[in-house]
């Protein structure tokens, strides 16, 4: 299918009570053993694309090297693949747009832009963010592609209470309405995990949902009756298959001796 073609199916995918299942992916070989395991589309993570190359998460990795682990996902499968681009490597919105115009040319239709201010902590004002989603959506307009813009919202993420969760709805819903006002196609919320808050945020929210599984999160039936309407994995699969692969070095090592 052609890259519009590809955008237009990813976002058919994200039905609210029927999410799509992203079991991210960090590299071309990743990439097409999850789609050989059914993957309908495939996403990154960026903790696990940097962690595979040996930089940490944060916009570290440099990125020419991102584009070219993209352009190598794209030619192992013919699934979507939406790009974990985190706060798009600028601060500024045209620039942004034209380092989003880069990952699209490499052959994503999809990207999860973050509102957290990288590197100094807390996240960027409403206003400040939404320039910014309307600056990328404008530039995939005069592109011809429907670009799915996953706004991310790190106001869970940073609390590490969850009992102060609650106290952050108001926040997260008037943010998922300015980012869908400025042109965004979702919301992401990591780090959100009680069932009733993610109920509560879905119902509100004028965007499909997007909820990261983890350890203690509900499982994929209870989000999809609180009506969340895309499931995604984050850094949880490369962590799993590295301590599969420390694990059977051990055994190898100790077995010799060594």
């Amino acid at each position: 299918m052609s890259q519009e073609e590809n955008a237009l199916a990813f976002e058919a995918l994200h039905r609210k009570g029927d999410p799509v299942i992203l079991y991210n992916i960090w590299d071309a070989g990743s990439a097409r053993c999850v789609a050989e395991a059914g993957a309908k589309a495939l996403a990154t993570g960026s903790w696990s694309v940097a962690a595979a190359h040996g930089y940490t998460d944060g916009q570290k990795l440099p990125l020419p090297l991102l584009l070219e682990t993209v352009r190598e996902i794209v030619a192992a499968t013919g699934l979507p693949l939406s790009v974990d681009f985190e706060g798009a490597y600028s601060e500024d919105p045209a620039q942004a747009a034209a380092n989003v115009a880069q990952i699209m040319d490499a052959g994503c239709i999809g990207i999860n832009f973050e509102d957290q201010v990288i590197g100094k902590g807390g996240v960027h004002p409403i206003d400040g963010q939404a320039a910014r989603v309307r600056a990328i959506r404008e530039m995939a307009e005069r592109r011809g592609v429907r670009l799915f813009i996953n706004a991310r919202t790190d106001l869970f993420l940073q609390e590490g209470d969850a009992e102060r969760h609650t106290a952050l709805m108001e926040d997260a819903i008037a943010r998922a309405e300015a980012y869908a006002d400025a042109g965004a196609s979702g919301f992401f919320a990591p780090g959100l995990a009680d069932e009733t808050l993610i109920a509560r945020l879905c119902a509100a929210s004028p965007l499909p949902v997007n909820v990261m599984m983890k350890p203690g999160a509900p499982d994929i039936a209870r989000l999809s009756a609180a009506g969340v309407g895309r499931v995604s994995y984050g850094p949880f699969p490369y962590r799993g298959m590295m301590a599969w692969l420390r694990g059977e070095a051990e055994k190898v090592y100790a077995s010799a001796g060594k």
